[in-house]
């Protein structure tokens, strides 16, 4: 009996505190790196895509490589796990076959792109100790197609978006590089409204989502402080080849130029406050040189 007795109150205390150790380190975001006690930035890699520069106000010759990368990612920070934008192809749409495999996609508006890929969303977030519910917040640079293609996989996440594009998304004004049944789950998500122009995610400085409209109408990037690495901005779409940067060319399609060249300007000014490296999510040659999960920047 008294034997019982003890089984019952290890028992109790079990369901009293809620998981083994193990499990609340999963929780506060230990993953496969061990217990995280500053923000931890993993690097997803969403394929390369077939472009053409002119679409963007340069030529072949300006930029060399042609192509653009697609990438998403991970912020592990010891109050959640913030994903950022989510790849361009969903993982349901295609099969890995240990080679790079061409997928063709079709738009809402009738256009086609082509995109190489090689690893799910999925397995690299597995890989690096995640699993989709355990993404807490998700947030997407903006709505087209090559940032929101498995949003509906993390809609149990807490979403932060700003209104203005959360309205653009759902009311039918999200036309041309959009595909809306990949982001439709969203509609039911609990929402983090982000009216600032610079929203503290986690509440102490670290992760910050920062307003850029131009490209979208609530187009955001995102710094995140680390450690060791120093402050990071992930550009969403404010560049997507550098020499839009270092030749000052917009893409033919932004919502509003105007409201871009204020954006770049003050993401600029930030930068240099800073000293935060700026990440051109799209830049293929520099994206080949980051680390990809399960390794991280911390």
């Amino acid at each position: 009996m008294a034997l019982r007795s003890l089984v019952i109150l290890v028992l109790a205390g079990w369901c009293i505190l809620g998981r083994p150790a193990e499990a609340q380190n999963r929780a506060a975001g230990a993953g496969r790196g061990g217990p995280v006690t500053s923000p931890r930035l993993y690097v997803f890699d969403g394929g390369v895509l077939e472009s053409d520069p002119g679409r963007y106000r340069l030529t072949k010759e300006d930029v060399g490589t042609t192509q653009l990368s697609i990438a998403s990612f991970l912020v592990v920070h010891p109050r959640g796990v913030l994903l950022w934008d989510t790849n361009a192809v969903a993982d349901d749409e295609w099969m890995p076959s240990g080679q790079p495999v061409v997928h063709r996609l079709t738009l809402d508006d009738g256009q086609s792109r082509q995109v190489t890929l090689q690893s799910t969303l999925r397995s690299q977030l597995a890989a690096a100790g995640y699993a989709p519910r355990e993404v807490t917040h998700l947030a997407l640079s903006h709505y087209h197609w090559d940032h929101t293609a498995n949003a509906n996989a993390f809609a149990g996440a807490t979403w932060l978006v700003r209104p203005i594009e959360r309205d653009a998304m759902f009311s039918g004004r999200a036309l041309g590089t959009v595909r809306t049944r990949l982001y439709a789950a969203l509609k039911d998500s609990r929402v983090t409204r982000v009216d600032a122009d610079e929203h503290d995610v986690f509440g102490d400085g670290t992760v910050l989502i920062k307003a850029a409209p131009g490209h979208s109408p609530g187009h955001q990037v995102l710094y995140v402080k680390l450690a060791r690495t120093g402050g990071v901005v992930l550009s969403g779409d404010l560049y997507h080849y550098p020499q839009e940067r270092t030749m000052n060319r917009l893409p033919t399609f932004e919502v509003s130029e105007e409201q871009t060249r204020e954006s770049r300007r003050q993401l600029e000014a930030f930068l240099q406050r800073t000293g935060a490296q700026l990440w051109i999510q799209h830049d293929l040659t520099a994206h080949r040189r980051l680390r990809l999960a399960p390794a991280f920047y911390d």
